[in-house]
């Protein structure tokens, strides 16, 4: 799904086709032994437009977040694109620890695609995704080898108590404590507790790393992940997208027992890392922030350098690709221009005005040289979403405090991946885990922190 929180860094499931997912769960008439059969029901369901009568499968949860309109743009809209049906190849099955995965071929006059279901234990479907002819096999996250399972326990929690509860894991490392805590903070876009991309669970990896090496780690689901529909009407900002519920989240890991309440550390992946020192501020009582490819920068600068980038990936862009470039230029141009108590329009580079007018001013290197914690800065050398222009600009404004550390890996992306060549997001279809030596820094790093 992509929601208007998605559009700064839209390239990553939008205009190049990474992934169109929409989470859903359905029930089916057909037989409830046959995960096959039922992933057939919904997928007839939906290349039929009967979008009401799906709507009608879904659990309570999933109607909460998905409307007929959404079903119908996200999924109708994609399928229009691709021509005429030609017909469904037969499907792959996979299991992803209790889920069945089962991924459709379908051929069309304009090109193939894939499409993937995922069912729960109950057989009901969890989610539906696209994905590129390519890449055919269903998702399966595996464990890396620093994931020592029997190192840790896993908790379900609840971010919150109100109208925006959201669902949280907390791992905590055997053994007694009280450990050192992290909350783990996403980048743009409706983000799962596990950052997932495709196979790749980014936030999974760095949890249940930090945990094999005795940190307590909470993950939680992003709001406009769990609350999509509700927050698409909404003028939101940052604030709510992201700042409000790290904050809440912060104070739940504080308040666990098993977690030493004055070794609280937040690390912010991408927009995370952004937000960061503005949570810090919030919450007042941090013992260190983590940035991973944070940037430094407005969000509509980072926008326009990512979209010029994958526009010039295979050569000149074409002429559409060329106009779409110059339509979200004309874009940062009129939001350079807009200021406080000024008329905001309903939507700049696919986000609510008031998201973009309230980060205008919002300069996080400064914040984050003000507030005066330890602060860790992990950058991938092959990172072409938030690069060296943003770097260059932390290393400038603080590293010259103390405490203060700077880490850069040659080879990893911008999911803090192996990989090699020039890099593009079709490499965030390849199955992988956050680089070990990540894993191994961070926990290092948090081990000689003092209490705060």
């Amino acid at each position: 799904m992509t929601s208007p929180a998605e559009g700064w860094l839209s390239f990553r499931k939008g205009p190049v086709a990474l992934a169109l997912v929409l989470l859903v769960r359905t029930l089916s008439s057909q037989p409830v032994d046959d995960p096959v059969a039922v992933a057939r029901r919904g997928l007839d369901l939906l290349l039929e437009e009967k979008y009401s009568d799906y709507r009608g499968l879904l659990t309570p949860q999933a109607k909460k977040r998905f409307t007929e309109d959404l079903l119908r743009n996200q999924i109708g809209g994609r399928i229009h694109t691709l021509g005429q049906f030609n017909g469904i190849g037969d499907p792959l099955t996979a299991k992803d620890g209790g889920d069945t995965l089962i991924s459709f071929p379908l051929r069309f006059a304009a090109t193939n695609v894939n499409l993937q279901f995922t069912l729960s234990q109950s057989l009901q479907i969890a989610s539906v995704a696209f994905r590129p002819a390519d890449a055919p096999l269903p998702k399966v996250w595996q464990r890396p080898a620093y994931s020592r399972a029997e190192a840790f326990v896993e908790r379900e929690l609840t971010v919150g108590d109100d109208a925006w509860k959201l669902g949280a894991t907390l791992t905590l490392p055997a053994g007694k404590g009280p450990f050192a805590g992290v909350v783990l903070v996403h980048g743009p876009g409706p983000n799962d507790r596990d950052e997932s991309i495709y196979s790749n669970r980014i936030f999974r990896d760095i949890a249940e790393g930090l945990s094999s090496r005795g940190i307590a780690v909470l993950r939680y689901d992003k709001r406009t992940f769990t609350y999509g529909d509700k927050m698409g009407s909404l003028e939101f900002t940052i604030e709510q997208e992201t700042v409000e519920d790290a904050v809440r989240a912060i104070a739940l890991l504080r308040g666990r027992p098993e977690v030493a309440p004055k070794r609280i550390f937040l690390l912010g992946h991408s927009l995370g890392g952004y937000a960061a020192p503005r949570i810090a501020a919030r919450d007042g009582k941090l013992a260190g922030l983590i940035f991973l490819s944070a940037n430094a920068r407005p969000i509509e600068d980072v926008a326009l350098d990512q979209n010029d980038y994958l526009a010039h990936l295979n050569g000149d862009p074409t002429p559409q690709v060329q106009q779409r470039l110059d339509a979200l230029k004309a874009e940062v141009l009129k939001l350079k221009k807009l200021e406080a108590g000024q008329t905001v329009p309903t939507t700049l580079l696919g986000l609510p005005g008031a998201y973009l007018l309230d980060l205008k001013g919002y300069d996080p290197v400064m914040e984050a040289k003000q507030i005066g914690l330890p602060l860790l800065f992990l950058q991938g050398g092959r990172d072409f979403q938030v690069g060296s222009k943003d770097s260059a600009l932390w290393k400038e404004a603080v590293a010259s405090q103390k405490n203060v550390s700077f880490k850069e890996y040659p080879s990893l992306n911008h999911l803090f991946m192996a990989n090699e060549g020039r890099p593009s997001p079709t490499e965030y279809l390849k199955a992988g885990n956050v680089d070990a030596a990540v894993i191994s820094d961070i926990a290092e790093w948090i081990a000689v922190q003092p209490e705060r």
